[in-house]
């Protein structure tokens, strides 16, 4: 099957090892000095390992690949203890993975081996990355009326906003206001903050440039499967590949045999709503 999953350059490669503590799921090795997948059943293509390198010899490529196995991968991951369980589960929530991360869990449960405490609890892993660690903002306080002169405040009521990022699972999407955007178009309307993201969860991306198009029409319905979404309103630019954006949640909705009501706004390059 094709699909992604990492590559090593091995003329950069200086076999230093710093990757393969990084993966847990036990795909890499150092072999004659150099970092190597070991099994392609093991390497999920989320890329944990390029963090940790230091001349950048890793990358995700999508090509022919073993299918990744979670079931395989748990097998091994259990020898190695807690610390590398909590790691790897960690690691599946913050790409949002949850289908993923319910095959982990389920092995888990059927060895009758505890849950790490840290992943009693979505969307808390004491290793997530602050850049897709889930943030609920709808709480915040409000603020005292600031002097004309000063910079509007974000309306922004969640984190993070980009598709790929977001954990299906988090609990801000109950009962949400759902604003679907295309990435160009907060840049070119200028009241985006005030005018669509104000009372609304957002979710953005670009149908163009994205090479994820599968894995967004299946995360977006899981959202709509898992909650109760109050409404939906779609933002795009006039472009034609904007389109995409649309088609997206239309798949998306077929899939979870959810038809919702959508609002579409269209942005032009010039900044106006047409």
């Amino acid at each position: 099957m094709k699909r992604k999953i990492i590559a090593i350059d091995r003329e950069k490669c200086n076999g230093c090892g710093l990757c393969v503590p990084d993966c847990p799921e036990g795909a890499l090795q150092i072999l004659d000095g150099k970092a190597t997948i070991v099994s392609e059943l093991f390497c999920d293509g989320l890329g944990a390992c390029i963090r940790t390198c230091p001349v950048g010899a890793i990358s995700i490529e999508e090509r022919e690949a073993e299918p990744y196995d979670e079931h395989r991968v748990m097998e091994t991951i259990v020898k190695q203890g807690e610390v590398v369980i909590r790691a790897h589960l960690e690691h599946l929530e913050e790409h949002g993975e949850t289908a993923l991360l319910e095959t982990a869990r389920e092995f888990l449960r059927e060895k009758g081996v505890p849950l790490p405490a840290a992943q009693l609890r979505a969307g808390h892993g004491v290793h997530s990355c602050p850049g897709s660690a889930a943030v609920d903002m709808r709480r915040r306080t409000g603020h005292a009326a600031a002097p004309a002169t000063a910079p509007a405040e974000s309306e922004l009521r969640q984190w993070p906003v980009q598709l790929k990022l977001v954990n299906p699972a988090a609990p801000y999407f109950d009962g949400a206001d759902l604003l679907l955007a295309a990435d160009c178009a907060p840049f070119a309307y200028a009241g985006f903050h005030e005018r669509f993201i104000r009372g609304r969860i957002v979710i953005n991306f670009c149908p163009k440039l994205d090479p994820y198009i599968d894995e967004y029409v299946d995360k977006l319905a899981a959202i709509l499967s898992m909650h109760e979404i109050n409404s939906v309103t779609l933002v795009r630019m006039e472009v034609p590949c904007c389109g995409g954006v649309g088609m997206i949640l239309q798949q998306a909705m077929q899939k979870a045999k959810k038809p919702l009501m959508v609002r579409e706004y269209v942005a032009s390059i010039k900044g106006e709503l047409l």
